[in-house]
């Protein structure tokens, strides 16, 4: 049974046990809902709630565990012929589920039969000519081995979703008639369903931490296996950043490390004047109506897709600098991809970021701050520079450090807009690179995961993480030390 038809079935069964519980509770009582323990609506949820948790779980669980069962179980079919063909095993895995979603593919659109699908030989000189006939492209030959294991894969994971959809609505009916025999008006469900929301709270919040646990731990890792075959002294103090998947690579991170920073820099050097400008005159000098147009405006650039902001400086940031600083005006620049296109197009985009944190900041200081400047004879810009601004700096600088972290983390802007080369230099008209941007790089396409070159990225991950750590927790330190407490 497909999944989404799963998760039809078990909302279709958990209204219908909500309307049940809640017309037994009633019921029970011969009609009069005062005599109920609970409000109706309790009995239903009760109901509802008993079928969907379990089942849900196991749902997850399930989808989780399945692949990993799967993948192990037609693993030991292609291990033979990745170790002959000297080829990592996750690639040849790769191939394998291509094919096997080419032959669903292939079933699915009539291209083959079921059986045929099923029965198919590896010399079957049709065997390429129709699979890319379902839309599968196959960098090689389809080897025996691979075609077995894919046929192996894809007879599993059929037998996997039939199971899964028997074991899910079995689960849940046993829920479902568990918690409909145990009602009746006495049943505290109030109680129940409170504990029961409680406890999907709490499991939520276990969700998020174990998540960013995971990310660390992976991080952690194979940070560890990159420093066991690469020295770390070479990988930090080095100044050459040169990989070749052939060997012979020098993965230097102080290039990447330069030119993280150098646009950050200029991103900020944008960003904030122009934000926290921004947010004094919304919050101390603009009318309630032009604030109200105003504010949502700047924040529109906000929602902006940092793709939308790379292309921005690819196609029209790049060629205005190169107007100005390049061979038609004072020579200094050579392509529209530098730091200064990346750092401007960041700064803009980190704007909004500035100004909505200082704003609120700013309007947080008390009213009767303001009144006791101006009872003294000050001005509003007076009032401004010298009780608004010193009473809201720790805010602010919190909110730029913020801002700072979210620049040293950006990825589409500089791909887009400040190239590829990694080097330090002085000269923000030439092209250079980050530390995201070689993330990105170094993990794109087949790579063995096992190489210096792959996992090098979790390394360069593993650093930008601490940094960017560094500085939220440099910001939150900022902050509540200095902030004021007002009544």
């Amino acid at each position: 049974m497909p999944f989404y038809w799963t998760l039809a079935i078990i909302a279709l069964l958990c209204a219908a046990g909500y309307v049940l519980g809640r017309r037994k509770a009633v019921a029970s009582v011969g009609g009069d809902k005062r005599r109920l323990h609970s409000l109706p609506n309790f009995y239903g949820m009760n109901v509802a709630l008993k079928g969907a948790v379990p089942a849900f779980g196991l749902l997850v669980f399930w989808l989780i565990a399945q692949p990993l069962f799967v993948e192990w179980r037609v693993s030991s079919i292609v291990s033979d012929l990745a170790v002959s063909e000297a080829r990592d095993l996750g690639l040849v895995m790769v191939d394998v589920r291509r094919v096997a979603d080419g032959l669903d593919t292939a079933v699915a659109t009539g291209t083959m039969t079921a059986s045929e699908a099923t029965d198919i030989a590896a010399g079957d000189g049709n065997v390429r000519e129709r699979l890319g006939a379902a839309g599968v492209a196959l960098g090689s030959e389809v080897s025996e081995p691979v075609l077995r294991a894919a046929q192996r894969y894809r007879a599993l994971s059929s037998t996997g979703d039939t199971l899964r959809s028997v074991a899910v609505l079995a689960v849940l009916l046993l829920g479902l008639g568990w918690a409909y025999r145990e009602t009746d008006g006495e049943f505290r469900a109030r109680n129940v369903v409170e504990q029961g929301v409680l406890a999907l709270l709490l499991g939520a919040a276990c969700i998020a931490i174990l998540t960013t646990l995971g990310i660390v731990l992976s991080l952690i890792f194979n940070t560890i296996e990159f420093f066991s075959i690469y020295p770390a002294s070479e990988f930090f103090f080095s100044t050459t950043w040169f990989p070749s998947f052939g060997g012979g690579s020098s993965l230097g991170i102080l290039p990447l490390l330069w030119g993280t920073l150098y646009i950050s820099l200029i991103a900020l050097a944008v960003a904030v004047p122009i934000g926290l400008m921004a947010a004094i005159y919304l919050s101390e000098y603009a009318s309630p109506r032009v604030r109200g147009i105003a504010k949502p405006a700047l924040e529109i650039l906000a929602g902006i897709p940092t793709i939308v902001y790379g292309l921005f400086a690819l196609l029209t940031v790049g060629p205005a600098l190169m107007v100005v600083f390049g061979d038609g005006g004072l020579g200094w620049m050579q392509a529209g991809t530098a730091v200064m296109t990346a750092g401007l197009v960041m700064g803009i985009m980190l704007i909004p970021f500035v100004s909505s944190l200082s704003d609120d900041i700013i309007n947080a200081v008390p009213q009767s701050m303001r009144d006791g400047s101006y009872g003294l004879g000050a001005t509003q810009s007076e009032t401004v520079r010298q009780v608004v601004l010193p009473a809201a700096l720790p805010g602010i600088v919190g909110a730029i450090l913020l801002a700072a972290s979210r620049a040293i983390g950006e990825t589409m802007i500089v791909v887009l807009g400040a190239g590829a080369a990694a080097r330090i230099s002085p000269n923000p008209f030439e092209a250079m690179t980050t530390v995201t941007a070689k993330i990105v790089s170094q993990l794109t396409g087949d790579a063995d995961f096992s190489s210096p070159e792959a996992l090098v990225a979790f390394a360069l991950g593993m650093t930008l993480f601490v940094l960017t750590l560094g500085l939220n927790v440099f910001a939150l330190y900022i902050v509540r030390k200095y902030r004021e407490q007002y009544e």
